[in-house]
Parts: structure tokens; C-alpha cells; sequence
């Protein structure tokens, strides 16, 4: 059963290194709190098996992506892994004005570059249990090749150093308390933020 966990229009970035658990951590918070919203990555990237256009990301080329960019559509954008990713604002300004809370699945530099255009913005970072325990799930993937993996893998020491600037950090020992960890912080931010709901276009 689905619950309303937030009030405010919040903003939560979930981030996290390649195999840290973001994307399923997303789903169930979504799953567990009707009023949190998806915001949809714009992608060059081609899509995986089973990925849907519009539903996981919004697939587009190169062109459409920097056509975007000439426009000043995006919240934020970056290269990851030679692709690139983009926050529409379009997208979740529709979610805010609707009071829908937005939550974020993307890379460090995305979230950072979401905290300095809205200081209001809660970052949260999710570490592994153990680099050894990263690797092992990287190479479980099968939906990446290894030079995929590799640059996955050298992207790792940039993302936790990084990570220092988020809000909270995040152990993901046990995949429910972790996600009920992340309710309590929303919840927390959520109450403090009450006081001062800004519904602005971003």
C-alpha cells in the first residue's frame, strides 16, 4: 500500500557509483509513496533490452540532445560513460506544479549541478557494502560490455570523492533498510521545508 510520504514539492537526487543499487532503490521508493515522481533522463544512449522509451529515459541522438542544449531545456546535462544524460525542465516543472515531490536517478555531477540551481535540493550518495562487493555486481551485468565495465570501474574513485558534498551517505547493507532510511530523511527534510514551500519554475 502506497503512502504519502511528502508534502512539499521536494526535490531528492539519488546517486550512486554504477552497481550501488540507485535505480532499484528508486523503484521501491516509488512504489511505497504515491506522491514522489520519476524525473525521465533524456539519453543518447542506446536503449538496453527491455528498457521503453519515455517510461526509463527519453531516447533521442546527439543532435536532438545538443539541439536541447542550444534551447536551455536542461536542469543539468552530462557526458557518463560517453553518452550523454539531461534533466528536463519541462518535465519536472509539469511534476512540481502538479505537487508532485521529484526524484532524481542520476550521476554525481548532475546532483551537484541540481544543489547549485536549487540549494533546497536533497542530495543523498549510496555506498556499497564493499568495493570487493561493487566489482561483483559489475561483472554480474550483463547488460554491459567490459570496456563498459572498465570505464564504469575507473569512474569510481571521482564519484566518492565527490560524494562529500551530498547531504547524507548511505551504506546499502540491506536493500529494505536502506530504502526506509531514505523515507525518514524525506520525511525529516520534508517537515523542515514546510514552513517555506517555493514552487518555482526551475
Amino acid at each position: 500500500m502506497q503512502k504519502n510520504l511528502v508534502v512539499p514539492p521536494l526535490l531528492t537526487v539519488i546517486s550512486a557509483p554504477s552497481g550501488g543499487g540507485k535505480t532499484t532503490i528508486c523503484k521501491l521508493l516509488l512504489e511505497r509513496n504515491e506522491n514522489l515522481s520519476l524525473s525521465i533522463s533524456a539519453t543518447t544512449r542506446p536503449p538496453r533490452k527491455n528498457e521503453i522509451n519515455s517510461k526509463d529515459y527519453f531516447f533521442i541522438t546527439e543532435k536532438e540532445f545538443f539541439a536541447k542544449v542550444e534551447n536551455g531545456e536542461f536542469l543539468e546535462y552530462e557526458q557518463v560513460h560517453g553518452y550523454y544524460y539531461g534533466t528536463l525542465k519541462e518535465s519536472v516543472n509539469k511534476m512540481r506544479s502538479a505537487g508532485k515531490s521529484v526524484l532524481f536517478d542520476i550521476d554525481v555531477n548532475g546532483a551537484l549541478t541540481i544543489k547549485e540551481k536549487n540549494p533546497d535540493a536533497l542530495l543523498i550518495f549510496i555506498l556499497p557494502p564493499s568495493m570487493e562487493e561493487l566489482k561483483k555486481r559489475l561483472q554480474q551485468r550483463e547488460t554491459d560490455t567490459e570496456e563498459e565495465r572498465n570505464k564504469r570501474l575507473a569512474r569510481l574513485p571521482t564519484e566518492i570523492e565527490k560524494s562529500k558534498y551530498f547531504d547524507f551517505k548511505l551504506v546499502n547493507h540491506d536493500l529494505t533498510h536502506t530504502v526506509e532510511e531514505i523515507e525518514k530523511i524525506i520525511k525529516t527534510k520534508s517537515s523542515a521545508k514546510s514552513n517555506h514551500v517555493s514552487d518555482r519554475a526551475i
